[in-house]
């Protein structure tokens, strides 16, 4: 069983997004406002959110920065087409993925049985045992945890598949196309900031310095990749 809160001031949205989402597996919760939504993830264990970004009160990114200092939770971002900038700003504080109005069911419950497949699988060591080491940084897929030169670091489930991914294949150049085919399981288009705003929130995590990375490194017109190896600190 999981539990889902809908945030959207539009009870119409709300209203939808229930009759998207009802099933037997599913407990939804409600919310129409940032402040409501952080009473209800304060009281009860929250599974995925669906969060609108304008929004009386509080709106969603704002909500969503006071979620992420306590919960990695996957956020899926309620958008308009023309919150363009506001997609990227959300991201770059925390998102998962965005769902552009109008939205259709199957397009709704493909994002939500993503993100819930990976944030499950990020917290239920059930994978075999796996270690990944590039320099500092090492990867434990059995215990889903990410060290920095020895100390724990905290990823989105989102960011810590994209690790794991460039950490699996050192040297091999990922363009954001086929990073987003894999990790978000959908068709690549619009991909590219998306992809883009998750490995610089990588960056700031796990580089010493984010504007001269060791690790993670960009193939000018190609791609992203892992180095096979780094020495130093």
């Amino acid at each position: 069983m999981y539990n889902i809160l809908i945030c959207d001031d539009e009870k119409d949205i709300v209203n939808a997004l229930k009759i998207y989402l009802h099933d037997d597996n599913y407990t939804l919760f409600e919310a129409y406002n940032g402040k409501e939504a952080l009473k209800v993830i304060g009281r009860e264990e929250i599974h995925l959110v669906l969060m609108d970004i304008m929004m009386p009160e509080m709106d969603g990114i704002s909500a969503m920065v006071k979620i992420r200092e306590q919960s990695n939770v996957p956020i899926i971002l309620l958008t308009a087409k023309s919150e363009d900038a506001d997609k990227v700003l959300g991201l770059n504080v925390g998102a998962d993925d965005y769902i552009t109005k109008p939205f259709s069911p199957v397009e709704v419950l493909a994002r939500v049985k993503s993100q819930l497949r990976r944030y499950m699988q990020l917290g239920s060591g059930t994978t075999p045992v796996q270690t990944l080491r590039v320099g500092g940084i090492e990867l434990d897929d059995k215990e889903k945890t990410v060290h920095l030169d020895g100390e724990e670091i905290s990823l989105t489930p989102t960011e810590y598949e994209i690790l794991k991914l460039l950490m699996q294949n050192p040297g091999q150049v990922f363009s954001p196309k086929e990073i987003y085919k894999r990790i978000w399981n959908d068709a690549p288009y619009g991909s590219e900031n998306t992809v883009a705003v998750h490995i610089r929130h990588l960056r700031e995590k796990v580089e010493i310095d984010p504007a001269e990375p060791r690790y993670l490194k960009v193939v000018w017109g190609q791609g992203y990749k892992c180095e096979r190896s780094v020495s130093g600190k």
